[in-house]
């Protein structure tokens, strides 16, 4: 008969939980994330069904998410429409739903453990893979902080991380499952009495984890001037204030004595200009200098200089029958002579945030409060490269976007490196920082640099082994210049996409299945 847990048992899970999400960034903890895996696997040892396992990692999930997502409830200090505390009821809620993820990797290695007898470990490390790339697409996905993020390293180093161009980041992910297994071995070796064993085996995931890799260094060709105008949240959408924040961040943009043609990027929500023609006057009255879009795209080609390109957030609206309809959130590129040279506009919007789902139905409910504005954003086709001649190919993502692992270039048109336009000023002291960390590992599957202009920062150059050359830190103003690092040739990550961590998940599966026949066999 199973023995019941303790009544204090959901409380330890959820505290693991939290325990475990104090290995992303800001904290970077990642000891602590795997000793809390640790303990989940125990558990799920312990359950005695795999309904049981599935509460035991809903539990562990709730308490994972709600910690590693507490920057959501900032963003509501900077809706006027909505009271700041009910903030932290969204964290709860996206966290009861997030936790269905680790729920169902408990319950599936489970049964098959029981169903099967397969060995549990790459069970779980198989079906918590399986459960991010579920996370990642359900519903328009929330790939967010993914477990492989506590692998990566400090700025100038990868760490574990740099095998993601192997296994992309879902299957690092499992990855880390297996090291936190090697620790829980090595705890039951320990209380054993074989303390040295233990050491040993306690001391190979640290190892791993630690990796001193290095950047592999050297510069390209194309010169940036890459620029952060720390304009906070709260004034960046305030009328009186757009001539002085277009002032700033244009004396950040200006040419230099030995500044050849350049790419000077600005991020998104840092211009309030409407750059195209033909909408109605009364928005470019609002917002665009002079009231004259062709004046405003003059002026900032006057601040980017002779010979140079301007990549820059913007937002262009969709007119239908003289009346706009909706927005698109887009990255312009901007000749020096003020002529629009392409866009790119984003793909992966962010439900209750640039748009309201079903408002027809949630509208009437006064969910519409949700949404900063009166406009739904539209989505843009998916990931693009711009040709821009000597100003090489940029992949263009626009702020969380670049969060979605084998989601962030078009494959057929590789690009030279990756833009991320963001404003980050709505997420507080925890969001930016892991923001820019999942930025790094896409540098690192893809093999590719990545920019990333933020309003208020973490502003960062990014080369394509994950290192960070050159970052103007938060709530700063300043610019970074250089030249854009080279990118390495197409990774095998990069050939393959999310089809690679599919076929972790059929390796570990299988290695699962293996070792049950091999103790069947005995």
């Amino acid at each position: 008969m199973q023995k019941p847990a303790p009544r204090w048992m959901p409380f330890a899970l959820i505290g693991a939980g939290a325990l475990a999400a104090t290995g992303f960034q800001p904290l970077a903890l990642w000891p602590f994330t795997l000793a809390a895996l640790a303990f989940l696997i125990d558990r799920l040892e312990q359950a005695g069904s795999a309904r049981r396992a599935a509460l035991a990692g809903w539990l562990f999930g709730l308490g994972y998410f709600a910690l590693g997502n507490n920057w959501i409830a900032t963003a509501f200090t900077y809706q006027a429409a909505m009271p700041a505390w009910l903030g932290w009821i969204a964290v709860v809620l996206l966290a009861v739903y997030l936790a269905v993820f680790p729920a169902f990797a408990a319950f599936f290695a489970v049964w098959l453990a029981r169903r099967w007898r397969a060995a549990l470990l790459p069970a779980f490390a198989g079906s918590w893979v399986i459960a991010e790339l579920l996370r990642a697409t359900l519903f328009t996905g929330f790939a967010w902080n993914p477990l492989a993020m506590v692998a990566l390293g400090g700025f100038t180093r990868p760490g574990l991380a740099a095998i993601a161009p192997w296994t992309g980041t879902y299957a690092l992910s499992g990855i880390v499952v297996l090291l936190a297994g090697l620790w829980l071995f090595a705890w039951r070796v320990a209380q054993a009495y074989r303390l040295y064993a233990s050491a040993v085996v306690a001391a190979v995931p640290a190892g791993l984890m630690m990796l001193p890799l290095q950047g592999s260094g050297g510069e390209g060709h194309l010169t940036y001037t890459l620029v952060q105008p720390n304009i906070g949240q709260d004034t960046i959408n305030e009328p009186s204030l757009y001539e002085s924040q277009f002032q700033g961040i244009a004396r950040l943009s200006l040419p230099r004595a030995a500044d050849t043609p350049r790419v000077v990027l600005w991020p998104e929500g840092g211009l309030p200009d409407y750059l195209r023609p033909g909408y109605p006057q009364g928005f470019y009255n609002a917002t665009t200098f002079a009231a004259d879009p062709a004046l405003a795209r003059a002026r900032i080609g006057q601040v980017i200089g002779r010979g140079s390109l301007l990549l820059t957030g913007a937002t262009d609206l969709v007119v239908q029958g003289g009346e706009v309809a909706a927005a698109r959130n887009v990255v312009t590129a901007l000749g020096a002579d003020g002529a629009i040279r392409g866009s790119y506009a984003k793909a992966h919007l962010v439900p209750y945030g640039e748009y309201l789902p079903l408002r027809t139905w949630l509208a009437p409910l006064g969910l519409s409060r949700l949404v900063s504005g009166s406009l739904d954003f539209l989505p843009g086709p998916g990931p693009r490269t711009l040709e821009m001649g000597s100003f090489g190919k940029a992949g263009l993502q626009i702020c969380y976007e670049i969060v979605f692992s084998g989601e962030v270039t078009d494959r057929a048109h590789r690009p030279d490196y990756i833009f991320n336009p963001s404003n980050d000023g709505w997420f507080g002291a925890w969001g930016p920082p892991q923001h820019l960390a999942q930025a790094r590992m896409r540098a690192i599957e893809e093999g590719l640099p990545v920019l990333r202009a933020t309003t208020t920062g973490i502003s960062a150059v990014i080369d394509a082994d994950g290192v960070v050359r050159q970052s103007v830190p938060r709530l700063t103003a300043g610019r970074l210049d250089g030249r854009v690092p080279p990118a390495h040739p197409p990774t095998l990550f990069a050939r393959l996409g999310n089809r690679l961590a599919l076929a972790w998940v059929f390796a570990l599966l299988g290695a699962s299945l293996v070792v049950a026949r091999r103790r069947r066999g005995r």
